[in-house]
């Protein structure tokens, strides 16, 4: 006769050894499903939230140069007018490089005493700087050198960047990566709970992908070749977090 059955019977005195094995038998009787968690707004459903990654390589094509001309003199208008003079023949010189001038900007003028023994004023020095992007990597080299040989001993060449000019393609094919390997994630999980994936609940993603800094270029006093460039190659990614229903 079943245990729940038997127990029952006012005819029967069952005598337990144990409480919990009471309350086991009496549980096992009663047996339903389980309630779904519940929130203030009503069942929370049951999800799985995973972070993807995706990241995609590109050839940089375009190459921003920052370039100074500093110019020492007795007097603040002598050291303007040097650097000035200077610097508008060095952007003459990037223009017949083929340069458009458009993408020729100055990116900082400053003047400011130079000091000696006792705070005292014994000149003064101008600088003029300016980002050149060029849009050729074949045409950086040859164009860094016509800026130091026209700018000469004042020349300052700050840095030299690589970039992609149009890389919208990449970041889409790091896009859909990172959510590939996030739904990948998804599906094992669901696998080892004995679930299946849903729909998805929230997105959000983050730009994860670092362009590389600008190298840093020696201050020298002549260029005898052009200086060698190596682009390299810069890598668009994403991160992406998902939250996906479980059924």
């Amino acid at each position: 006769m079943p245990l729940c059955a038997w127990m029952k019977k006012p005819s029967r005195i069952l005598v337990l050894a144990a409480a919990g094995l009471m309350v086991a038998g009496l549980s096992a009787c009663d047996a339903s499903p389980a309630s779904p968690v519940s929130g203030p707004d009503g069942p929370v459903p049951r999800q799985v939230t995973v972070v993807g990654e995706g990241k995609v390589q590109g050839a940089p094509d375009t190459v921003t140069v920052n370039a100074a001309i500093e110019s020492t003199a007795s007097d603040a208008t002598a050291a303007m007018n040097q650097t000035n003079e200077r610097m508008t023949a060095v952007i003459d010189a990037v223009a017949n490089q083929g340069i458009d001038r458009k993408d020729i900007s100055t990116t900082d003028v400053s003047l400011s005493p130079q000091y000696g023994d006792n705070s005292v004023i014994t000149g003064y020095r101008a600088s003029n700087s300016i980002a050149v992007k060029i849009r050729s990597i074949d045409a950086a080299s040859p164009t860094i050198t016509a800026i130091q040989t026209t700018g000469g001993n004042a020349t300052r060449i700050n840095s030299v960047s690589f970039s992609i000019e149009d890389n919208s393609q990449l970041v889409k094919d790091a896009r859909a990566r990172a959510f590939n390997d996030a739904k990948d994630r998804a599906q094992q999980y669901s696998q080892l709970s004995g679930l299946s994936l849903g729909d998805v609940i929230s997105i959000s993603e983050v730009d994860s992908g670092s362009t590389p800094p600008p190298t840093p270029m020696p201050r020298f006093e002549a260029m005898q070749a052009d200086a060698p460039l190596q682009p390299g190659e810069q890598t668009v990614g994403f991160s992406v977090t998902v939250v996906w229903e479980l059924r």
